[in-house]
């Protein structure tokens, strides 16, 4: 039975990669200090013998007894309102974490994909983001502790890659939404959902035309899995090219929640929020086989489900 350690195992993408590969017959271990993940996410799993937790931070030395096969990097802060509340800590995971991930597959000969963004290519100039784009990154602006840790993070991977030969892969991951997103955590999706559940404004800054790019999250593990297996060591964008203005997608949520008392609060713009968020995926069309599966409209049902669990009215 193959092993595969998986950082950031109690967050959003973490718990939905767990799954995966204890479906697919791996042993899990499954890392997280719980900085901003949550054990609810993973204690379905507890009870398996193909499952092992560790709590633990990775900016500290990391031991991991046994051979490993496979290393599935994803530990960090993901949200601006986690990274403007957490900025040195975010840094230090994207940095000295990476750092010490890369040591363990060195160590253990183990194949490590690394979990980049769409996030380092800012606030674009060249639109949809093609991976030979190299981005319009403000270092010293709000944003820039997350853009530049997963800008480290790249250059770190690549550079073992080159001088020590570890077998990496990169992903740079554009909007995911599903299942398991934290309501709190800042970003669109669950603040829209959340507030219209509770009949509260949509807070859309600036006019909301700007645009993103919303892949469900069961399309985002098939892409990092096939990344994953695949040989292809240069970055590859994982994410839907559905775009859509955030006032439509606000629109949207509005619809299928129909809480009559919800409403769009308009809001003044914040610091470097990008105007546009497109992948162009051509490559992951073309190198892994794979491309989005689930329409928005189903996978907001989907996600609707979930956050009317969590959120209360």
């Amino acid at each position: 039975m193959k092993r595969v350690l998986i950082t950031g195992a109690a967050g959003f993408l973490g718990s939905h990669l767990c799954d995966r590969f204890i479906r697919e017959g791996y042993q899990v271990i499954g890392m997280d200090n719980l900085l901003t993940g949550n054990l609810a996410n993973i204690e379905h799993l507890f009870p398996l013998k193909e499952f092992e937790y560790y709590h633990h931070d990775i900016t500290k030395f990391v031991h991991v007894p046994g051979k490993l096969d496979y290393i599935l990097h994803f530990a960090s802060p993901a949200s601006p309102i986690d990274y403007l509340k957490m900025p040195i800590q975010t840094l230090k995971v994207g940095a000295l974490g990476t750092h010490n991930m890369l040591g363990v597959a060195r160590e253990k000969k183990a194949r490590i994909l690394v979990a980049s963004t769409s996030e380092v290519y800012g606030d674009p100039l060249e639109h949809p983001q093609s991976e030979t784009y190299w981005g319009n990154v403000n270092p010293v602006g709000p944003r820039g502790v997350y853009d530049e840790a997963k800008r480290f993070l790249e250059a770190i991977t690549m550079a073992y890659h080159t001088y020590h030969q570890v077998d990496t892969r990169i992903i740079r991951i554009f909007n995911t939404y599903g299942p398991r997103m934290r309501q709190e955590d800042g970003r669109v999706l669950p603040a829209f959902f959340s507030q219209a559940i509770r009949g509260e404004g949509l807070t859309v800054f600036g006019d909301g035309s700007q645009t993103r790019s919303f892949c469900y999250v069961d399309d985002l593990v098939e892409g990092i899995y096939r990344l994953l297996l695949s040989d292809h060591t240069q970055p590859v964008n994982i994410g839907n090219p559905d775009e859509v203005t955030i006032l439509q997608f606000a629109e949207e949520i509005l619809q299928l929640v129909g809480n009559p008392k919800a409403f769009i609060d308009y809001r003044p713009l914040p610091v470097d929020d990008p105007k546009v968020r497109q992948p162009d995926i051509t490559k992951a069309r073309q190198i892994l086989g794979w491309e989005p599966k689930v329409p928005r409209a189903e996978g907001l049902k989907m996600t609707y489900e979930y956050f009317k669990t969590v959120v209360q009215p």
